[in-house]
């Protein structure tokens, strides 16, 4: 009977990645790089649609596929990037604005455990916008990672800089990587399960480190810590 029940599921999770590549492929035939921009906006703002996914099949389907330099990823991580910041920057919103009593009904409608959200929010709390950059990276706490941001309300400024940073950094390297598995691009989501998370997060931590460290001499080294004087006071 469990055997039956995991096949089940299985075939489930099939059949709906079969149904998401189909509409991604009708989408971007009919609205290319805009309709990616878009899809980051909606996953982002409901985190309903897989990034891996949706960003995997563009590097491969507009990129690869039609010939075009790997030169342009850059820019295509560009365009994904700022859809997640506009996406993200939604969820900001309900949060800051809806307050404690939204974000607990939201959490029992999708079954959200509080305390994930309530550890993030301490976190936030004391290193502001840097928890929001390192988490866009992390997958599970990047599209969650908004709403302790509007709960502890951390200055919008502050927090569209650090979503976006994060956002192309995770965009620009699946885009990449779809580019490069070709028509393996399917693949990129189960490395993302296995061995990326920690390389993304972990790349990413070294870069903003050597850079801070680096530049620690001429960069305003303030806006990472959004102690509680930073914090708008309504």
């Amino acid at each position: 009977m469990q055997e039956q029940d995991i096949k089940r599921k299985t075939n489930m999770l099939d059949t709906l990645e079969r149904t998401i590549i189909s509409a991604l492929q009708l989408i971007f035939d009919k609205f290319g790089w805009l309709g990616v921009f878009g899809l980051m906006i909606f996953e982002n703002a409901t985190g309903i649609t897989p990034s891996e996914i949706i960003l995997a099949f563009a590097g491969w389907m507009l990129i690869e596929r039609h010939g075009i330099s790997p030169t342009f990823i850059p820019l295509a991580g560009f365009y994904a990037g700022l859809g997640s910041t506009i996406g993200a920057s939604i969820t900001y919103w309900v949060a800051r604005i809806g307050g404690r009593p939204l974000i607990d009904k939201f959490t029992r409608w999708f079954r959200i455990d509080t305390r994930y959200i309530e550890k993030v929010e301490d976190q936030c709390r004391q290193w502001g916008a840097g928890v929001v950059m390192v988490g866009r990276v992390i997958p599970g706490v990047r599209t969650l990672v908004s709403i302790p941001a509007g709960l502890v309300r951390i200055p919008f400024p502050k927090f569209f800089i650090a979503t976006f940073i994060g956002a192309y950094f995770w965009c620009t390297l699946l885009i990449g990587a779809g580019y490069l598995l070709g028509y393996e691009w399917h693949l990129i989501s189960e490395y993302i399960k296995t061995h990326l998370p920690l390389i993304f997060s972990g790349g990413l931590l070294l870069i903003t480190a050597y850079l801070l460290y680096h530049f620690r001499a001429s960069l305003p080294l303030g806006w990472l810590r959004a102690n509680n004087n930073g914090m708008d006071s309504e």
